[in-house]
């Protein structure tokens, strides 16, 4: 069998390279060349796709003056998808055409082009698949040990159905079925539907059967699987997108010239226009097909198709830890350049790390402030106009924190910045926002010189930690629960700052330091430090650590025979610590700093944005809220700058700072703010604020008794 297709292939091949045509043939090849031959395996045995991956071959072959020889094995000849994947992941299969949901275990942000409703035009999303948002999805795969290239066309998702589907109410009680993928299953509940996970080859049957009333995919598999036989109604939605991801094994890219890398490479990008129009224009003639059968066609108006995104606007969000706070914050920017008003909105930034280590606490910031605006919206916005957020990742560098500052500065209708969880890109930061005047708010970063610094005014508001009152917070709680402490922090401006304040609060208390020691971002063998420390006879490990670091020190001390206790600061519940390093916490005395509490906090304003947050994320209890000190000084923060708003009566950020530091009192979620700030108070939180918390046996993070 796959003898026969590989034939049907290699002469399908052939017939296309003497019909194609190509590219200037290059000087004639040495007579000695080398001819590499790489394998491309699919799924496909018809159509665009089918059509584009020979013509790749054909070009290759003939654009390297057949230096490269491209064998293509169609039809799964090679093996089913999941293992074509393993085997160009391990090298043993070069090339590999392949549809993104199969990748999408994976690499999870794959699910990005079928998000539902969220691309107002087919070519809104070739645009963000062949921008900055595509490459950042090609980018991951590295991952996973492949190369992405480019994204091919197999269309747009429509519905089908035994009824008119033109809005959202039309599925109330519906049975449809789906893949196993709980964003579509999400999709369609919010509809009001009952989604009905049915295997793609079993679909057609389930709808002559009346199991299901429904489905969605796109023309060509319609038409395929003869869904247009036993289905009268169908919907041009073009509500999701069927992909297809191109990739080369990384083993094999290795292995590769510059040359041949380029070449591969820009060979399949060069026919990805081709290929997407060649599919477009098989659908006219599929869509023939189905008027043919006697099926009513439906083609939602832009009323219509409102409707669905209103009612799916809130699934991005639901699945963006999934896919990638960067990927949607950026892909959002570009939707906003494109269609937004200027004027129509009052908008806020986000300047955070929504891409590495500390990406889960930058989304909880993200989503805290999306709940405070919502709600702000919801009662009329300020000043006439609603508010929106733009959101830009920093990645952690300082440099990309100055470059997000000058963009939001020269955004007119930009009134403010909030703030991530890193003081080093704020410190950095500090002379742009002095010298453009932009005002920043602060829910995370600890660092006493994010506040306190020399430029004046200052345009800095933080509602969060000041390590000039953790430290001393911390060695007090160390004094009376262990002993001799051992430092353990990394080498950032926060990390070596509360070293020095560590020292000193130590060095007053009578407290005598077993030992210190500093590490670099990115370390993850701390063996060394903590046998020195144990040898020391330390009582307490004393941590300033982000997530990753910190759960490498996590994982080494519980390996330990006589693990020391940890009193660790917060920068290490940046992400899911739980979910990583259970086990190992499970084996020790682990202390962590703390604000706010979305569990143990009895205010009416904390207890009623927690359910918000349930309901908006679709998270089943507070306890698996991560990051919730983020989440809630975000929250204020928001409220107090929409305060501020109104009390300047105008959007003019230097009219906002200054309003700022004169507020009225305000009952926000972490405390009551009478007031917040002042001219020569820019902290909204003090010690009385402070709190260490425990993991349960749960997982969930309780805040300790004082």
């Amino acid at each position: 069998m796959i003898s026969a297709l590989l034939l049907i292939a290699l002469g399908l091949t052939a017939s296309l390279l003497h019909r194609t045509p190509s590219a200037p043939t290059p000087n004639a090849a040495p007579a000695q060349q080398v001819v590499r031959t790489l394998r491309f395996g699919h799924n496909i045995t018809d159509g665009a796709l089918f059509e584009a991956a020979a013509r790749f071959a054909a070009e290759v072959g003939t654009r390297s003056g057949g230096a490269l020889k491209i064998e293509v094995f169609p039809g799964q000849a090679l093996g089913t998808d999941d293992q074509m994947l393993e085997m160009a992941r391990q090298g043993s299969l070069d090339l590999l055409l392949i549809p993104t949901a199969k990748v999408s275990v994976a690499v999870p942000a794959m699910q990005y082009a079928d998000l539902p409703f969220y691309f107002p035009t087919r070519e809104d999303l070739y645009a963000m698949l062949d921008g900055e948002p595509g490459q950042m999805l090609l980018d991951k795969l590295r991952s996973i040990d492949l190369i992405g290239m480019t994204f091919w066309d197999n269309g747009f998702k429509q519905f089908t159905g035994d009824r008119p589907l033109r809005s959202p109410e039309d599925f109330a009680g519906t049975r449809v079925r789906t893949m196993k993928s709980r964003m579509l299953m999400d999709q369609f509940r919010t509809f009001g539907a009952h989604s009905i996970p049915i295997d793609f080859h079993a679909t057609r049957q389930a709808l002559a059967d009346g199991v299901v009333d429904a489905q969605e995919n796109p023309l060509i598999a319609i038409v395929a699987m003869g869904i247009h036989e036993v289905q009268p109604h169908l919907t041009l939605s073009n509500h999701g997108y069927l992909g297809y991801v191109f990739v080369i094994s990384s083993r094999v890219f290795d292995t590769l010239s510059p040359e041949q890398r380029t070449l591969l490479i820009d060979t399949a990008r060069a026919l990805t226009p081709w290929e997407r129009a060649e599919t477009h224009r098989r659908e006219a003639q599929l869509l023939e097909t189905i008027r043919a059968a006697g099926v009513t066609i439906h083609t939602l108006s832009e009323d219509e198709r409102r409707r669905f995104a209103e009612a799916t606007a809130n699934i991005p969000g639901r699945f963006e830890a999934l896919i990638g706070p960067d990927l949607l914050s950026r892909s959002d920017e570009l939707l906003e350049h494109k269609y937004g008003v200027p004027g129509r909105h009052i908008l806020i930034g986000l300047d955070a790390d929504l891409s590495t280590d500390g990406r889960l606490g930058g989304l909880a910031i993200k989503r805290g402030a999306q709940l405070a605006i919502e709600e702000i919206n919801a009662a009329g916005g300020v000043l006439g106009k609603p508010l929106k957020l733009i959101a830009r990742d920093n990645r952690s560098q300082p440099g990309l924190g100055i470059a997000n500052i000058e963009h939001f500065a020269a955004t007119p209708d930009v009134v403010a910045v909030l703030g991530g969880m890193h003081s080093h890109v704020i410190i950095a930061e500090q002379e742009s926002l002095h010298r453009l005047g932009l005002p920043l708010l602060v829910p995370w970063s600890a660092s006493a010189a994010v506040v306190q610094h020399d430029f004046k005014p200052n345009h800095i508001f933080r509602a969060s930690a000041n390590d000039n009152l953790v430290a001393p917070f911390l060695v007090e709680h160390v004094r009376k629960r262990f002993g001799r402490p051992a430092l353990l922090v990394e080498n950032s401006e926060w990390g070596r700052s509360m070293q020095q304040r560590l020292r000193e609060h130590i060095a007053q208390t009578g407290l005598e330091l077993a030992g210190e020691a500093v590490f670099n971002r990115g370390a993850t063998d701390f063996r060394g430090e903590l046998t020195r420390f144990r040898a020391k006879e330390a009582d307490v490990l004393l941590m300033i650590a982000n997530p990753l670091e910190g759960h490498y020190v996590v994982r080494e001390m519980a390996a330990q025979s006589d693990p020391l206790p940890i009193v660790a600061h917060w920068g290490i519940t940046a992400t899911d610590l739980w979910a990583a390093s259970r086990h190992a916490i499970a084996q020790l005395d682990l202390e962590v700093f703390q604000t706010a509490s979305l569990i143990d906090n009895p205010r009416p304003q904390a207890q009623a944005l927690a359910q918000r947050y349930l309901q908006r994320y679709d998270v089943a209890s507070p306890q698996d809220v991560i990051a919730p000190q983020g989440v809630t000084q975000a929250y204020d923060l928001i409220h107090l700058l929409a305060a501020a708003l109104r009390q300047a009566g105008t959007s003019e950020r230097q009219a906002v700072r200054e309003a700022l530091q004169h507020l009225p009192p305000h009952e926000g979620a972490v405390r009551r703010y009478a007031p917040a700030f002042s001219a020569n108070r820019h902290d909204a939180l003090d010690e009385s604020d402070y709190r260490m918390a425990r993991f349960d046996e749960h997982g969930v993070l309780r805040l300790l008794p004082r």
